[in-house]
């Protein structure tokens, strides 16, 4: 039993979180539910926009997790961190995409809110936390020298420890991931079995309410621009850099190419251009490359004596993992190479790279593609 041991449970006020609480509870822990609230009205959402991870729905969210509190019998807090929120990841959403870069506010996030200031406040709540908890898809191992390790979840569709590998093994130590083991449909099953509210609910897929990044930028709105092929030519106009990134097709609103053998192409965002304040456009084998060059990697396991490191690396949440060798260099820096060419390598991105058993071995954020094919 585990009467004594105190654990603080993140509720975002959907299934996943609901679940993890109500296993907690069943294990015999002292559970108490804490939500951060991030949602201030500060932004122009449009009204009736779908949920987000960001909005106004955010007030019906609380009191699914005010509900669900008081069903399991568990204390439950709002913690404010709207000023963190938009200086930590609005604030880094802004100027990465402003760069040209295509960032990732969920890593940021878990990594600086979630995690950081979440935990830290809920630790000064007076209650003795021992320990933290999610609901996300991922699992804690520990290595040969006993070290709390981030590992993938056992459904590989619900993965997300690529959006929490930044986290490090003495915070890990401290955390619980009650739904590791489980499937989505099995953590649904569990809902309506303890008969949570939330067991159907939708989940959110947007980070922001309605998934337009428009109203982010309305202090100093994206300004519009040229198209252009890799020879420079212009080919049509760009609403502003915040709305593409590498890989894109849709919304170029512009015809195809002619193809090597007079067959049309069809034009694909390639990079884009900050300085110049352009999308670059080409044809789709122009999204291939060899490797990337990291920035900010995080080296969470050695390589074995006298052997190089090898991995599994994975360069966006719904990627693949593929084979890769990667080599970390001085101040953060490191090198990796896919065995197979990879498509649509995306600046400000990260690259996380899992051994065989789906151990995270490190991660950083993506700075270039190398060896694209001509």
């Amino acid at each position: 039993m585990n009467e004594k041991i105190q654990v603080a449970v993140g509720l975002s006020g959907g299934v996943d979180s609901a679940v993890a609480a109500a296993l907690l509870v069943e294990a015999g822990y002292e559970v108490l539910g804490v939500t951060m609230k991030i949602w201030n009205g500060s932004i122009d959402l449009p009204a009736g926009a779908k949920q987000g991870c960001f909005g106004p729905d955010e007030v019906e969210d609380i009191e699914a997790c005010e509900k669900l509190c008081a069903k399991l019998g568990i204390e439950y807090r709002t913690i404010d961190l709207a000023k963190e929120y938009e200086e930590r990841v609005l604030g880094y959403f802004r100027r990465e995409y402003r760069a040209g870069r295509t960032p990732n506010p969920c890593i940021v996030c878990n990594s600086e809110l979630k995690f950081g200031f979440l935990i830290e406040r809920a630790g000064a709540l007076g209650r003795g936390i021992d320990r933290f908890a999610t609901g996300h898809y991922a699992r804690i191992g520990r290595d040969s020298a006993g070290l709390a390790r981030l590992r993938s979840a056992k459904d590989p569709a619900k993965d997300q420890s690529y959006f929490l590998y930044r986290l490090g093994t003495e915070l890990l130590a401290k955390v619980i991931f009650p739904l590791g083991e489980l499937t989505k449909p099995e953590v649904r099953d569990i809902a309506r079995k303890h008969g949570l509210g939330v067991a159907e609910k939708v989940e959110s897929q947007d980070f922001v309410a309605g998934g337009d990044y428009a109203p982010l930028f309305a202090d100093r709105p994206p300004e519009a621009g040229d198209i252009v092929d890799q020879g420079g030519k212009v080919l049509g106009r760009h609403r502003g850099l915040p709305f593409y990134t590498v890989g894109q097709r849709r919304g170029l609103g512009l015809g195809a190419a002619p193809g090597d053998g007079g067959e049309a192409d069809p034009l694909y965002v390639l990079a884009l251009d900050a300085e110049g304040n352009r999308v670059i456009v080409g044809p789709n084998r122009g999204l291939f490359a060899d490797g990337l060059r990291a920035s900010d990697f995080r080296l969470y396991a050695e390589a074995p004596q006298g052997e190089g490191r090898r991995g599994m690396a994975k360069i966006r949440q719904n990627h693949k993992p593929v084979p890769c060798s990667f080599e970390p260099g001085t101040g953060g820096s490191c090198l990796v190479r896919f065995d197979v060419s990879q498509r649509a390598i995306a600046p400000g991105q990260s690259v996380v790279v899992y051994d065989e058993e789906g151990y995270v071995q490190g991660g950083g954020i993506i700075e270039e593609a190398i060896g694209v094919l001509p």
